[in-house]
């Protein structure tokens, strides 16, 4: 509080959420300011879709109908074609994944110690308590609690469409997918509307067991992929999601993990070396080196240390000069990312073999990770946050499909307070933005597809999971179209291979 904004004007914001989960104090094109707007809305865009039905040169699938056709499987599978990776749509077809993330009904933001932000609450109202939860939060304010939430986006979803609000939000959606010149639902969305077979979609795997102790990580510490847990939880998850999908033409295959902590070409060595005796991982490590070293004098000689017998190694936490320990910390780096690639590609391939196996996510990455998975992916997929990938570059001698699995641009001049990880100045420089970053992926010879994140902003006050807020919808949280980017994914979309 300042000289220039005295308590008086600090009260006064109070509150600054309205009943529709937007800020109060501003306005802005297509904000929503009574219940009429939202089936008014609805009306002019059933409209819309009725006219913008997609693109003419689509076969079901968003694959180019009117292309060249390949050997067509039943599944999806990719091809290298005039020097340029392609995914293959069951019936042969050439086919850009050009997707959209986070399909869901709606997003929870926590109302403990929150009393004062909201005008009008809704779930004070009988019809819209069911938009009433608790839900874990794992990092920032709430971190480690079960807070109090609200749903104000499905609360939304229920004024504008009634009560089967749930079903035609699926049914628009996949309807909004096509006109908007979108060929896949992609990571974190709901499998109901997966499961349709209308759209292609992506299936994601995600489990825990127990951990590399030594490492740390935003999303968690990597695991220990020595441990005989790692491969039991793994094949019990993938055999748990394929079970619904591992027939289905429509599923284009599987992710698995997402932005796992790689580090740097030696850190999971020095974790290892970091983490105590009984971890696998450790064991396998001196393993490693008995197998070269065979006398312990020896790996001290390149080493520079002073260690008495192997058993110290396992008892020691110290880490060693990195320069002169540097190839074998490699060579175990690579023989865990080894290990962890082929453990899930097999179980990939036991559940679910006429499915791909499209890798972990990347949020960071480096040339020996990156050379290991490609051996065993079938697709390598990465989170890039930037304004282009124009200069993508895997390391010289990869030659693989990748696939973007989010990307965004987002601004603050629809009365979101955080514009997401690329910030551009407003809707209209979003749209250009949106339509130079899939350009230049559709351009790219390696790249296969790209997707959004994600389908509908983040909630104004934050996500429960973290407190995101982002504004990189396609759609607000009143389930209103950002019509300045449809109409860049229409322009794009429509004419995807052509």
């Amino acid at each position: 509080v300042s000289a220039e904004r005295p308590p008086d004007a600090v009260h006064s914001l109070f509150p600054f959420i309205d009943t529709f989960g937007q800020y109060i104090h501003a306005d802005w094109p297509n904000k929503t300011h009574a219940v009429e707007d939202l089936t008014a809305q609805r009306t002019t865009e059933l409209d819309e879709l009725t006219t913008w039905r997609g693109a003419k040169s689509w076969d079901k699938y968003g694959g180019w109908k009117t292309g060249p056709l390949l050997l067509g499987t039943g599944f999806f599978r990719t091809a290298k074609f005039h020097e340029k990776w392609w995914l293959v749509d069951p019936d042969g077809r050439l086919f850009f994944s050009n997707g959209i993330d986070c399909i869901w009904a709606g997003e929870t933001t926590p109302l403990d110690g929150r009393a004062t932000w909201f005008q009008d609450f809704p779930g004070s109202q009988p019809d819209y308590k069911e938009f009433l939860s608790n839900s874990d939060s794992q990092w920032g304010h709430y971190l480690d609690t079960k807070p109090a939430c609200y749903d104000f986006a499905g609360a939304n979803l229920k004024r504008k469409y009634g009560a089967g609000w749930s079903g035609d939000f699926a049914e628009i959606t996949q309807q909004r997918l096509r006109s908007w010149g979108l060929n896949t639902i992609g990571n974190w969305s709901d499998p109901t509307i997966c499961a349709k077979q209308r759209t292609p979609y992506v299936a994601a795997v995600h489990f825990a067991s127990k951990p590399l102790e030594g490492t740390k990580g935003y999303w968690g510490r990597f695991r220990d992929v020595f441990d005989p847990d790692f491969g039991r939880q793994l094949r019990s998850s993938v055999a748990d999601q394929a079970s619904a999908t591992a027939n289905d033409p429509w599923c284009m295959g599987y992710f698995i993990d997402n932005e796992i902590g790689w580090g740097s070409e030696i850190s999971l060595a020095l974790a290892t070396l970091d983490s105590p005796p009984y971890q696998a991982a450790k064991q396998v490590l001196v393993a490693d080196l008995m197998a070269k070293y065979h006398a312990i004098e020896k790996l001290n000689g390149v080493w520079g240390t002073t260690y008495k017998s192997w058993g110290d190694i396992i008892e020691s936490r110290e880490t060693p000069d990195k320069t002169r320990a540097h190839d074998d910390l490699l060579a175990f780096y690579k023989h865990t990312a080894r290990q962890y690639f082929k453990l899930c590609r097999e179980a990939v391939r036991k559940t679910a073999p006429n499915h791909l196996y499209l890798g972990c996510r990347f949020a960071g990455s480096n040339p020996a990770v990156v050379e290991t998975a490609a051996r065993f992916c079938d697709v390598l997929s990465y989170n890039i946050y930037r304004r282009s990938v124009a200069d993508f570059k895997l390391p010289a001698n990869v030659d693989v499909p990748v696939l973007i699995g989010e990307f965004h641009f987002g601004a603050t001049d629809r009365g979101q307070f955080y514009p997401g990880l690329v910030r551009v100045k407003d809707q209209a420089e979003r749209a250009v933005a949106y339509k130079g970053f899939v350009t230049d992926a559709l351009r790219h010879p390696n790249i296969v597809g790209c997707h959004w994140f994600s389908y509908r902003d983040e909630p104004t006050t934050g996500r429960t999971l973290d407190g995101e807020n982002y504004q990189n919808g396609f759609v607000d949280v009143a389930d209103t179209p950002y019509t300045e980017t449809i109409q860049a994914a229409r322009e794009i979309g429509y004419h995807l291979y052509e």
